[in-house]
């Protein structure tokens, strides 16, 4: 794949977190395809690097748990000595696991939130010094964080956590003219709901107005005009990519 020197993102550097799966592959592919150049994470080496192998160029693998911050940093000073900066940063990596509150278990809720907020919190603060000024931040957030489903309490909480950071981020990088986003997705035909029971994503299915799942590649294409110059006076917003489930 050659560099797309006319692209939406023609000369940027991104860095987009659990990359190598589902969303987060889908949006490296679309962001490299735009002229990006792409730092992707995930914990899984093997996926990683197939991933790696499938975007082609203009990317470069990184293994890591976004909630060890020993790990971001070790992405971060990867990026600085490849590329000294960086214009887009997308905190994308985040888990869900299907639990009933009565059974909500401190190392669950350990998991959920070191992954979904503290690793988002500190996906987005470490890569501040990186960042350009009039860069982009990006974070997945969810339709739970709107709404009450069932058994996923710490999920839920989760992502209206991600929600908070990006009106506090928006106001506090104002100064540095730093755009900070979420993008919210409904039920996503992505490996994450693998574990959950058919009958859930087959309910999901049913409670969304468009009446069917959401791919990869729709978020990929949202992602894209919040990183883009086509979302320039769009700040703050939580933008859901949920086929109407959380609007209706």
């Amino acid at each position: 794949m050659s560099t797309n020197t006319s692209g939406k993102l023609a000369g940027k550097v991104a860095v987009i977190t659990g990359g190598s799966t589902g969303m987060g592959l889908a949006t490296a592919k679309r962001f490299v395809a735009e002229g990006a150049y792409v730092f992707i994470t995930g914990r899984r080496q093997a996926e990683l690097d197939a991933a790696v192998k499938e975007i082609g160029s203009n990317v470069t693998g990184v293994r890591g748990d976004v909630s060890k911050l020993a790990d971001l940093d070790r992405l971060y000073e990867t990026v600085k000595r490849e590329k000294g900066s960086l214009d887009i940063v997308y905190a994308n990596a985040g888990i869900g696991e299907w639990v009933a509150f009565a059974d909500v278990t401190e190392d669950h809720f350990d998991r959920i939130i070191g992954v979904n907020v503290k690793g988002v919190l500190f996906t987005v603060k470490k890569a501040l010094p990186l960042l350009r000024d009039g860069g982009a931040i990006l974070m997945t957030g969810s339709v739970a964080g709107s709404k009450g489903i069932s058994n996923f309490t710490v999920y839920n909480a989760s992502k209206a956590a991600v929600r908070s950071f990006a009106r506090t981020w928006a106001s506090e990088l104002k100064a540095r003219k730093i755009r900070v986003n979420v993008l919210s997705p409904g039920p996503i035909d992505t490996p994450i709901l693998g574990p959950l029971p058919k009958e859930a994503i087959a309910q999901f299915a049913s409670e969304v107005p468009l009446g069917r799942i959401g791919r990869a590649d729709e978020i990929a294409t949202a992602a894209l005009f919040l990183a883009s110059d086509d979302s320039s006076f769009v700040n703050g917003i939580e933008l859901f990519v949920d086929g109407g489930l959380a609007q209706v």
